[in-house]
């Protein structure tokens, strides 16, 4: 076969397949309950890449403020495992007491419910993905303006949820003190239950989202991306397109930010920073923003790197993920997945070479024989 197997979707599904067989077979092989917690957190991470990859590498909107959906939906469910430690007797969190609180606010009261609540997390940053979509994409927002509507918007929210310090505890955050319980069983963040269940999502979010660039709908997202205005001319709605996938990279933000408080128990403003959203881009970018897997792998590297050699380089490291970052956007800019399908197109030129050693280059400019 002389075809770039970059290219070939039978074998990228058969890389999908091995890459999260291997995913799956990790708690075989580590046993110790921090490390598989710490390897089911970059499994976040490498949901949030993937939201990126989707809309920034397919759709071409440059989103910086992803953390709008991540830190949304996590306090969402900071909130709903915060009620189930709750009862009516005593239905305020303790840091409502401490702020001269004496009833529970009304926007709390729907986190009773543990479905409901987990429901409202995904659909609360979903929705304002639409809204905040369609009033960007309807004016015709494009290019670098997206990226700071989305930068403004992320520090907008910041400020309002640092400064409602009596409902969501300031820069402190909220503590749920037990872990998540669903479907009457306990999800212990430390056990491969915990682990499993992030994977599985991280899986199906994967698939979807592949499926999603192959139809004929991710087809023209992609068409979106490199002339817009010629897309519009054919007649196709591209503010509609623009905000489908827009959102759906906030509904998979949404999902790692509820996954991301079930393991950690606990939620700040920090997961509205500006620098954690810049540093999703900064993990699709170095994998590959073009390539799905290539930023879920940009995703585990960089914070794999962080874990490890951050302890040696401590602040260095920042200076040291940044030159890297500025040499791959210099010389790869499709990221480590183009530097892998220049290698296997080089590899399939010189195979169809072998197969035909008398062929030779024909002169550009000359006539075809």
């Amino acid at each position: 076969m002389t075809q770039n197997l970059y290219h070939n979707k039978t074998a990228q599904w058969m890389v999908y397949a091995v890459f999260f067989m291997c995913l799956f077979a990790v708690p075989t092989i580590v046993s110790d309950g921090f490390l598989l917690n710490q390897f089911a957190t970059y499994g976040v991470y490498a949901m949030l890449a993937l939201s990126i990859s989707l809309c920034w590498g397919f759709g071409g909107i440059l989103n910086l403020g992803q953390g709008i959906a991540f830190g949304l939906a996590a306090y969402g469910m900071a909130m709903t495992m915060q009620m189930q430690s709750q009862d009516a007797s005593n239905p305020l969190p303790p840091f409502m007491a401490n702020n001269s609180l004496d009833h529970l606010p009304f926007f709390w009261e729907p986190f009773w419910s543990t479905g409901f609540g987990i429901v409202l997390a995904l659909l609360v940053p979903t929705l304002f993905y639409v809204i905040f979509g369609s009033l960007m994409f309807r004016a015709r927002v494009s290019g670098p303006f997206i990226a700071i509507m989305t930068l403004a918007m992320l520090s907008a929210l910041y400020t309002l949820i640092l400064d409602m310090q009596p409902y969501t505890n300031g820069v402190n955050g909220i503590s749920p003190p037990a872990a998540l319980q669903i479907f009457g069983t306990e999800i212990d963040p430390y056990s491969t239950k915990a682990y499993w269940t992030v994977v599985a999502l991280l899986l199906l979010t994967t698939v979807a989202s592949k499926l999603l660039t192959q139809s004929k709908f991710g087809l023209i997202v992609q068409s979106l991306r490199g002339d817009p205005e010629r897309v519009r001319f054919l007649g196709y709605d591209v503010a509609f397109y623009e905000t489908v996938i827009y959102t759906v990279s906030g509904l998979i933000a949404a999902i790692a930010g509820c996954l991301w408080v079930m393991l950690v128990q606990y939620v700040s403003p920090a997961q509205l920073d500006v620098n954690f959203s810049i540093t999703m881009v900064i993990w699709a970018g170095i994998g590959g923003r073009l390539s799905l897997l290539g930023a879920i792998l940009g995703a585990l590297m960089i914070q794999g790197g962080q874990s490890y050699l951050g302890d040696q380089f401590l602040n260095t490291w920042l200076l040291l993920l940044g030159g890297f970052f500025i040499l791959v956007v210099r010389f790869l800019p499709r990221g480590l997945a183009g530097l892998l399908e220049k290698v296997l197109g080089m590899m399939a030129g010189r195979q169809r070479r072998d197969l035909d050693p008398i062929a030779s280059p024909r002169i550009v400019g000359a006539p075809a024989k």
